[in-house]
């Protein structure tokens, strides 16, 4: 049975800068974002609400607020409790994505093999 893996683990005192240090991410939350986090958290019972591939639910406890999709809308429709895994999954993955969607693709003009050369 796939579960997930646990909890996100926080950087040790004096360790690495956490991945959000360079980031905007928290000052664009509401002022009530703690007031929010903890009713979507009641909403969705305190458990992980990410599915897998086989539709079964993920059976960890919640720990995060996921905004279903990417942006400022905070509405309660567009958020769902997740467990630190599968946030991080799925954040990840958003990641890749915009990056993918971002890199400058150049093609190199193709030069012969040398050895094919007349």
């Amino acid at each position: 049975m796939a579960t997930c893996r646990g909890a996100y683990r926080r950087a040790p005192t004096g360790g690495s800068p956490m991945a959000w240090t360079n980031s905007d991410r928290r000052s664009r939350l509401p002022g009530n974002w703690p007031v929010t986090r903890r009713r979507i958290l009641r909403r969705d019972g305190q458990r992980c609400t990410a599915l897998f591939s086989d539709g079964r639910r993920c059976e960890q406890p919640a720990t995060d607020v996921d905004h279903i999709i990417p942006g400022d809308d905070h509405s309660d429709a567009n958020l769902r409790a997740l467990c630190g895994w599968c946030h991080k999954t799925k954040s990840a993955s958003e990641g890749g994505t915009a990056a993918a969607s971002r890199a400058v693709r150049t093609t190199r003009p193709t030069a012969p093999h040398p050895a094919l050369e007349d």
